[in-house]
């Protein structure tokens, strides 16, 4: 099988092992939607409501990842989607993608940056937002500027602490709500109280939930970064299936686990008011210093994001450079496998976009943070609609699907469907006013990098012909 990464004499290394791809994947889901801004989901959705709509959150993606599973498995390359979307739907549309990924992940890291420096200011309020910020900026650049070995490895442990963290939470939480453990102000277990009072399961009707949609989707955004990663694991036909079965049920798990538990606990008018749900619960249950341990472990989850995001953003700006849509300067390698040039220019543009929220907080700041979140919805569009596309041409090359190593089963359903929920949350934007910049500011931006590419590669067929390589890849798979 013909691969980019192994005949670029500026090659990455398959230094990853299995463990490494599951942690990475599931720790760039879990985050601050989980920690932090649940409680407000709950208090606009209700009980019943929020859980509806992770439960649907969860079966897109689930679809999505069923889609990626089976690109990945047959093309481990690092550029993933953007180079799927690139052969099989179109060199501009992989371009799109690719620039809207990478600028997800530096808004993001960021924003991270900032957070975490906030966050260090109860431990030490006299010390400036900014010191912490420089400090957390300078550990994450040298962790992925040395090997994808030490990134990868500090990433597994990051994803670690949440994930025993919310596993405590959910054991110790659920154990409150059925009375096996005493909670502090409740005289005694809420048991599924709080799921049938004040308006019971859907408080405030199904339109919050349609609504709340889009946020969930957010919230579920980071698995794909399985695609990202399988291009540096060692062994990505065995790996990449695995991690995709594995991520898909225990973020489910983790998730609604954690939402149910969070719902029987505080009721839904009460949920919206408070700054971190979990610090509550734990609090009520008696836990010594629960305060001071959910900001150690939410101060984690946001490094752990940054780290994902920058290595993310490294290696797509990377393949955009390898698929020679920028400039091959974004291409070269270190001696250790490691893209440079690709993580200075997106650490420096995280660091701009983290100063844009000083300086310019209702301007350039906002606009980044919504085209960043809707581009998420578009990328799943772009995962299954190459999926679609790959397949589509691959049965007409005269291939035996049986040769496939992962296989999307029920196709072409799977991929349609999840193109048309990804749309609907898209849709659910217009819904919400506070939300709905991401559309105003996402699709013309999708139109300028249409026009920007096209402009750039005005005559140039190389770049027109999004099958020039794929029938290699097809080729061997048959």
């Amino acid at each position: 099988m013909p691969n980019t990464n192994d005949t670029n004499e500026n090659q990455l290394k398959r230094s990853m092992k299995s463990r490494h791809l599951f942690m990475i994947s599931l720790g760039g889901v879990i985050g601050t939607g989980l920690f932090l801004s649940s409680g407000y989901t709950i208090s606009q959705a209700g009980p019943g409501g929020t859980i509806l709509a992770y439960l649907v959150g969860g079966l897109i993606m689930y679809l999505v990842m069923l889609c990626l599973g089976e690109l990945t498995v047959a093309m481990p390359v690092t550029g993933s989607f953007q180079t799927y979307a690139t052969k099989y739907i179109g060199p501009a549309t992989g371009f799109t993608i690719g620039l809207m990924y990478w600028l997800t992940w530096v808004v993001t890291v960021g924003s991270e940056f900032t957070a975490s420096g906030l966050l260090m200011q109860r431990w030490f309020p006299n010390t400036s937002v900014w010191m912490w910020s420089a400090v957390f900026a300078i550990l994450i650049f040298l962790l992925n500027s040395f090997s994808v070995k030490i990134f990868a490895e500090t990433e597994f442990w990051f994803s670690g602490i949440k994930i025993i963290t919310i596993i405590l939470f959910i054991v110790l939480g659920g154990s409150a709500m059925l009375g096996f453990i005493p909670m502090d102000d409740r005289a005694s277990a809420p048991m599924l109280s709080n799921f049938t009072a004040d308006g019971g399961l859907f408080p405030n009707g199904l339109l919050p939930v349609f609504m709340a949609m889009i946020s969930v989707n957010f919230a579920f955004s980071g698995t794909e970064l399985i695609g990202i990663a399988a291009g540096e694991s060692e062994n990505p036909e065995k790996d990449v299936p695995r991690s995709i079965r594995n991520v898909i049920w225990r973020t489910m798990f983790f998730f609604v686990g954690a939402i149910f538990v969070l719902s029987g606990l505080i009721s839904w008018e009460e949920a919206g008011v408070i700054e971190s749900p979990f610090v509550m619960v734990f609090d009520n249950i008696g836990i010594p210093y629960a305060a001071d341990i959910m900001n150690f472990v939410i101060i984690t989850a946001l490094l752990s994001v940054a780290n994902s995001g920058l290595y993310a953003s490294t290696r797509m700006l990377w393949s955009l450079s390898n698929e020679k849509m920028i400039s091959s300067f974004f291409g070269k390698i270190t001696s250790n496998g490691v893209p440079l040039n690709a993580l200075v220019i997106s650490m420096a543009v995280a660091c701009l976009s983290l100063l844009s929220s000083v300086f310019a907080p209702d301007t350039v700041y906002v606009v980044l943070v919504a085209i960043s979140g809707f581009a998420v919805v578009v990328v799943w569009i772009g995962i299954v609609l190459s999926q679609y596309m790959f397949r589509k041409h691959f049965l007409k090359m005269g291939g035996d699907i049986k040769n496939l190593k992962f296989r999307t089963p029920l196709y072409p359903f799977v991929p349609i469907a999840a193109c048309v929920l990804c749309l609907a949350s898209c849709i659910g934007l217009a819904f919400d006013a506070s939300q709905r910049i991401a559309l105003y500011c996402g699709v013309p931006f999708i139109i300028l990098c249409y026009l920007f590419y096209y402009m750039k590669n005005r005559g140039n067929t190389n770049q027109i012909n999004s099958y020039n390589e794929t029938d290699d890849y097809i080729r061997n798979i048959k």
